[in-house]
């Protein structure tokens, strides 16, 4: 196996967050730990971080991508608020990806927001891997 095979998110930033007042943060340090063992640096921001607060650590760091994990019911309001505030502050092409309990019928309003990928609680994490590292190539 090709270190670029496991590696596949070797040299890219990312930056995992739970916005709002969700405190279950189980899946998102998860998906941290599977970002890192696939090459990313990972920023983890902790639990109820507003979409300011995560744009500007976003920036700050300049990370690659954001990734957003909401389980409270609220993913359309967090999610704009991010992308206005990433706008706001300079970080309009940082990539922003949602993660948790997303209904189908609300997954197309926030991929007409900008959010690239959105990852359900069914997908692997594999698979999570496999489509972030296309999205960011």
């Amino acid at each position: 196996m090709s270190g670029e095979q496991r590696a596949p998110l070797k040299g890219k930033r990312i930056l995992v967050a739970k916005p709002g007042l969700d405190g279950h943060d189980i899946g998102a340090k998860v998906v941290a730990l599977a970002l890192r063992d696939a090459g990313a640096e990972v920023v983890y921001t902790g639990l109820r971080k507003s979409p300011q607060h995560i744009a500007r650590v976003a920036v700050d760091e300049d990370v690659d991508a954001v990734g957003l994990s909401i389980l409270s019911g609220s993913h359309r309001e967090l999610v704009a608020e991010t992308m206005a505030s990433l706008e706001a502050l300079g970080g309009g092409d940082i990539r922003v990806f949602v993660g948790g309990t997303i209904p189908p019928e609300d997954q197309g309003e926030l991929l007409a927001m900008g959010v690239r990928r959105i990852f359900t609680s069914e997908m692997t994490l594999a698979r999570v891997i496999a489509e972030l590292a296309q999205a960011l190539s």
